[in-house]
């Protein structure tokens, strides 16, 4: 067996490849994408009065595109009754990062990062209490998001859309990582 330096070996580590656990409630869908020599098409879903197959309990009330410019991070959304699905296209590349911040739930506290996009092809569902944020990994062009919700926007007193500053779990949530 080979042996490293002292200070070779006093940085030394092994990379966890083990499964993480997942966020309490967030579900990811793989799609399939449809290729040919013309192009590419992704069912984002296929819905029956507003729910949608893959999501059981999920129903779709409205529908949304986003465009983040180029390094950009858009955080932290939070809602107390609202579900977002996320899709962002396999074109584009974007950090989604999530916190459980729901008290007393089984990942209270428990953060992921999952790279959308970056030729795959997925619905993330969201579920409430989780704040969720993203980054557009790309230097020089946007990424789009398009997102289905299960509570309709609103401006009043029934709005639905929290927000915790961008860097509420620390800057380093955002960092490309890096090894």
């Amino acid at each position: 067996m080979t042996e490293f330096n002292d200070k070779a070996q006093a940085s030394y580590s092994k990379q966890d490849y083990s499964p993480k656990t997942p966020i309490e409630g967030l579900e990811i869908v793989n799609l399939r994408r449809f290729n040919d020599d013309g192009g590419a098409m992704t069912e984002l879903g296929r819905f029956d009065g507003g729910l949608h197959k893959d999501l059981p309990g999920f129903e779709a009330r409205q529908m949304n595109y986003s465009v983040v410019e180029p390094q950009a991070v858009k955080a932290f959304h939070l809602h107390q009754r609202q579900t977002d699905v996320w899709y962002v296209p396999p074109s584009d590349k974007m950090l989604l990062v999530l916190a459980d911040v729901r008290k007393g739930s089984p990942t209270e506290g428990q953060i992921m990062r999952i790279v959308l996009g970056d030729g795959n092809s997925r619905l993330v569902r969201i579920p409430p209490g989780v704040a969720h944020g993203c980054k557009n990994l790309r230097a020089s062009a946007t990424s789009a998001i398009i997102y289905f919700v299960d509570v309709q926007f609103s401006i009043d007193d029934d709005c639905d859309e929290g927000r915790l500053p961008w860097d509420f779990f620390g800057t380093e949530v955002w960092d490309v990582e890096k090894g």
